[in-house]
């Protein structure tokens, strides 16, 4: 049987899974197979805002963005294969942490809070210091602990809190569950359980807030993944796509956050194994072999999707500075009649970057669009800074913004690198290893340990979360490290790079320049509002 039958064979038999991510730029929904290829895509772009001072999308844009990626894709399967297909499971993921406020009549009490609020440090230093734990800004819990600090007046009427991916899963089957990872970004997970740290949940209700109810009643329950999450209800199908080809029935597993849907889209859910995804954000995740001895503030521990421990090296800031460019590159080609579109104009910054001096000519690029813990930075303004006596070219300044996607994320990194956490291989996903080898050498060279980009590498979360479904569809019969390997990655090429030993030393020095010029981040913040 041919590929194109056996995909009309799938489409017609449900043999399919469906898995939806909404990140923070793009909803994303991608549609597999039985054999986890791919068979359809379908997405929609939004934008955060700001909101009464906080990072937002507003819940109209939710749906309308999951049903416009949702119809994408549907029409793009009734154009390559003339059916309208049936789906066999569903999944959902989305950006983790953040903070969605219901009140006991299911209405959200303030704006979606996301990730990327920097609003929270007197609530993370004062868990940090509770719980002995890292309890980084964008954690659900040093919001609503920020929110009691601070006294604002819905905090005592919360009746539920979740992720985005945990209010979309609710609104389409009914349940307030929540795959393990992303849960993991709300409140600490216990290893031993694979539930919420039962310990720090009473230290939590012992905090200044007599009367509130257990931390424990208002957060999701926890699954891992395999486990069942509930079924697609009548209203989430219209909510979901209001053609009715998704009918309702169709299983969903638990709702996961990108970096779970990252880990499995790249196979790194074994210990010694890790994942870099790029795209708003830049994060790390390194499955451990060992818990770490020290807590870290640049180091999140969260956990796979079926609950090992992961260090997560997060950043706010990733190559949405780099995008930017990139639509400058674009108006000016517009606008001397040589027109192309956003992923030609990238493409060729890219290849341009590849062209440039190692050292990126001396030219410092600082993608600070928010504020980076990471590198002490409360607050972003986006630098091109150089001396006078540095080469400016246009391939210099491309490996400058591409040097700068990864220099923040390095510096959390070299963390992990004194605790002695062992990394046999990183693998890469995300929009901006389309272009074949260039961020992949760049990202070896600032890691110093090989770099694989699969074919699937583009499609990053969505597919990840696909493939969390199909697992559900499958019976969740063998462990998930296990499925991965042989059924889901078996035979799977996969692109590896080595660090070229002068390039790692080059971005080595650009990363002493990097950090040095961190500097002059505060006194712009200061001077430019």
């Amino acid at each position: 049987m041919g590929w194109n039958e056996r995909a009309a064979a799938d489409l017609a038999a449900g043999r399919t899974a469906l898995g939806i991510e909404l990140g923070s730029t793009r909803i994303k929904a991608c549609l597999i197979g039985s054999d986890h290829a791919v068979l359809a895509t379908g997405t929609s772009t939004w934008e955060s805002e700001q909101v009464d001072g906080h990072w937002s999308y507003s819940l109209d844009a939710v749906w309308s963005g999951l049903q416009e990626s949702v119809a994408t894709l549907l029409d793009q399967v009734d154009t390559a294969y003339g059916v309208r297909p049936e789906v066999g499971a569903l999944g959902i993921s989305a950006m983790m942490h953040g903070y969605l406020a219901l009140d006991a009549a299911d209405e959200l009490l303030v704006p979606f809070r996301t990730w990327r609020d920097t609003t929270t440090g007197p609530a993370a230093a004062e868990l940090t210091e509770l719980f002995g734990e890292n309890i980084p800004l964008r954690w659900s819990i040093a919001h609503h602990r920020q929110a009691t600090l601070d006294r604002e007046p819905h905090v005592a009427r919360v009746a539920h809190l979740t992720t985005l991916a945990g209010y979309v899963h609710w609104r389409l089957t009914g349940e307030r569950v929540l795959g393990v990872g992303d849960a993991s970004g709300m409140f600490p997970i216990d290893p031993a359980t694979g539930d919420y740290d039962a310990e720090l949940v009473k230290a939590y209700d012992a905090l200044d807030h007599a009367g509130a109810p257990s931390i424990a009643d208002l957060l999701p329950q926890v699954r891992t993944a395999g486990a069942p999450a509930g079924t697609l209800t009548g209203a989430g199908a219209a909510l979901l796509d209001p053609s009715g080809t998704l009918r309702a029935g169709i299983p969903l597993c638990p709702p996961e956050g990108d970096a779970g849907t990252g880990m499995v889209a790249t196979n790194a859910v074994a210990p010694r194994t890790g994942n870099v995804s790029v795209g708003t954000s830049v994060f790390a995740m390194v499955v451990l072999e060992r818990p770490l001895d020290r807590v870290h503030e640049e180091i999140d521990v969260v956990t796979t999707p079926t609950g090992e421990q992961v260090a997560m090296v997060h950043c706010n800031n990733g190559a949405g500075e780099l995008a930017s460019w990139g639509a400058v590159f674009g108006q000016f080609a517009s606008a001397i009649g040589a027109g192309a579109d956003t992923d030609t104009v990238l493409g060729a910054l890219l290849h341009a970057a590849a062209d440039g001096d190692l050292d990126a000519g001396g030219v410092l690029a600082y993608n600070f669009l928010a504020g980076e813990p990471v590198a002490g930075v409360s607050e972003g303004r986006p630098l091109l800074v150089r001396t006078p006596s540095s080469r400016l070219t246009l391939a210099n300044f491309a490996r400058a913004q591409l040097y700068g996607v990864f220099a923040a994320l390095v510096l959390g990194m070299e963390v992990l690198s004194g605790e002695s956490v062992a990394i046999d291989r990183m693998v890469a996903h995300g929009g901006l290893f389309r272009t074949e080898g260039i961020a992949q050498r760049a990202l070896a060279a600032a890691l110093g340990v090989p770099v694989a980009v699969g074919e699937t590498a583009a499609e990053g979360g969505a597919w990840g979360i696909a493939v969390l479904a199909s697992y559900l569809r499958s019976g969740a019969t063998r462990p998930l490290a296990d499925h991965l390997a042989e059924v889901v990655f078996g035979g799977a090429a996969l692109s590896v790079i080595d660090p070229d030993p002068t390039e790692v030393a080059a971005f080595s020095d650009y990363l002493e320049r990097f950090a040095a010029g961190v500097a002059v981040q505060p006194a712009a913040v200061a001077a430019i509002r």
